[in-house]
């Protein structure tokens, strides 16, 4: 961007100056005050200070004001010294002394200061400096190379805190998640026997019936129930698969039309055997009728018999029988498989879901959604700010980002008459931009900066760049350490030349004028954005202005 102001008509300006030096002349015929301006030393070294003093003799009703802030340029004024006051009968010699200094080699002109000595302004004479190299004896003195950037360890933070409690718990949750989800489980007695073949499942169920007690407490309706149970269990799964739902009729009329359709090899004995077995036990679980113990041990030796008989009486399973049953099997595995999938994923969801809440409810459903998916505001507010002075004289000002120094053009009609700094991070078209610019204007006479003039100038360059629809407030501005200057922000859209849409965004100036020197600084960043109104409210409240001494 490119900040080229025309405070004053230069011409206008000089012709002024003149005019006024010669009322000056007049005036200092008939005045009772004497202005001297003198120097303690015309060539110096760079870096070197000179005593650059002012003095002033005058009545002692008079008010004398003295020049403040940086109206030496090009020299730099590093300090000014307490006046001193020496009473001459009816008048008062003051004397003010400023510490100067130049950190390049060069013949300089320091201007005219400006004294107003009551209702009447003075100037002093200009006067030359010398700045001349330090010449270094090549023969006593070796020359070295510039030693090497020395890297700054950043001061060590938390980080490893959160990383540590973030891996632990995901570690927790993890190993909770193995523990009763994925992990193989020993199985319990009852998975152990449903793993067991129809057969051998049958056999230890009758094993199990003998170890009960429903025959020493008499209890024979249990008993049966337990025993024809266990032979339409096995029958079911290998011959009928409705046998346990059917009556005893049934399932022996379903018995005798497989032995007819040579689809069970069962003698009719076992049928036999197994209808009196079904019909005795209806007869004690639902006629309560009296069994004999032995006759209930008898019985389940027959059905113990009559298993094995069953087992013998089926065909072998085909290889494609036994083909579909693995496949059955590792469906079965699979969709256990699939199960646990999904019952891990809700429970992350879950968790997941969780956690945003709790987070957002603490801290702020926006600022966790950022954190999480990310916001270019955010990661500049959250940045290690720098801190730093920009330009002579000198504006310190916290930023996310070193600003760096840039040239902008400046009309050759002003080159001779200003001298200008600039330091910039972004542009108009970058969503977050700062800018701060020095401008020190030399013969200026007894012409004064107007900001609300340069502000409006401001205004009309950012518009002529493309912005539209400026809505312009303005403001005093007092900086932390008392320097007032204009504050001038508002709202703004421009058009984006690379993507063609339309942006909206706001703007902050500010701007301070001394004798000869204008500061402007310049922000622009988008609209409705938290983290941006954050940032920029952190760096107005860090704007310092550097101001003389008395």
């Amino acid at each position: 961007m490119n900040y080229d102001f025309r405070i004053f008509n230069f011409q206008n300006s000089q012709r002024k100056s003149m005019f006024l030096l010669v009322v000056l002349v007049l005036f200092s015929w008939f005045s009772n005050a004497q202005v001297k301006a003198s120097i303690d030393s015309t060539t110096i070294k760079i870096g070197a200070q000179i005593t650059y003093k002012i003095e002033v003799e005058t009545k002692a009703n008079n008010l004398v004001v003295f020049p403040e802030g940086q109206s030496f340029a090009p020299l730099e004024m590093i300090e000014s010294y307490s006046i001193d006051t020496i009473k001459n009968q009816d008048k008062f010699n003051l004397i003010k002394k400023y510490g100067l200094t130049q950190f390049d080699s060069g013949a300089y002109t320091i201007p005219r200061q400006k004294i107003i000595i009551g209702d009447k302004t003075f100037f002093t004479d200009s006067l030359k400096v010398e700045v001349n190299n330090v010449v270094i004896d090549t023969t006593k003195q070796g020359l070295y190379d510039i030693k090497p950037i020395i890297e700054v360890e950043k001061p060590s933070s938390n980080w490893w805190k959160y990383l540590l409690i973030t891996l632990l718990i995901i570690g927790v949750v993890g190993f909770l998640m193995y523990w009763f989800i994925w992990r193989k489980k020993p199985l319990t007695e009852a998975e152990q026997i449903a793993l067991l073949p129809p057969y051998d499942r049958a056999k230890l169920a009758l094993k199990k019936l003998d170890e009960s007690h429903y025959l020493e407490h008499q209890e024979i309706k249990e008993y049966y129930s337990e025993l024809t149970f266990i032979i339409r269990k096995y029958l079911d799964e290998k011959v009928y698969d409705k046998a346990l739902e059917s009556t005893t009729d049934e399932l022996i009329e379903r018995l005798n039309m497989l032995k007819e359709a040579n689809q069970v090899d069962i003698s009719k004995e076992d049928i036999r055997n197994l209808e009196s077995i079904l019909k005795r036990a209806d007869l004690v679980k639902f006629a309560k009728s009296a069994v004999d113990v032995e006759l209930a041990k008898l019985d389940r030796n027959t059905i113990d018999i009559e298993i094995d008989h069953v087992k013998e009486a089926l065909p072998e399973p085909t290889e494609e029988e036994k083909l579909l049953d693995e496949k059955y099997r590792e469906e079965l595995e699979r969709k256990k498989k699939r199960n646990k999938v999904i019952l891990t994923v809700a429970l992350s969801i879950v968790l997941l879901f969780a956690t945003f809440v709790g987070f957002g409810i603490k801290y702020g459903f926006s600022y966790v959604k950022d954190t999480i998916i990310g916001h270019d505001s955010m990661e500049l507010l959250q940045s290690d700010w720098v801190t730093s002075a920009y330009g002579v004289p000198p504006v310190t000002i916290s930023t996310p980002k070193v600003l760096k120094r840039v040239e902008l053009p400046v009309a050759d009609a002003m080159k001779q008459q200003v001298t200008q700094t600039t330091f910039m991070y972004g542009s108009l078209l970058d969503f977050f931009s700062v800018m701060v610019n020095t401008t020190a204007y030399k013969n200026m006479g007894d012409n004064k900066i107007d900001i609300e003039q340069v502000s409006e100038q401001m205004l009309k360059t950012i518009e002529s760049q493309g912005a539209q629809d400026i809505v312009v407030l303005r403001d005093k501005f007092l900086t932390p350490n008392g320097a007032e200057g204009l504050k001038t922000y508002g709202s703004l859209k421009f058009t984006n030349p690379i993507t063609k849409s339309e942006q909206e965004g706001n703007y902050v100036m500010l701007l301070f004028a001394s004798e000869n020197v204008l500061q402007q600084i310049m922000l622009t960043y988008p609209r409705d954005d938290e983290y941006a109104d954050q940032i920029v409210d952190r760096i107005l409240n860090s704007v310092e202005l550097k101001k003389a001494e008395n």
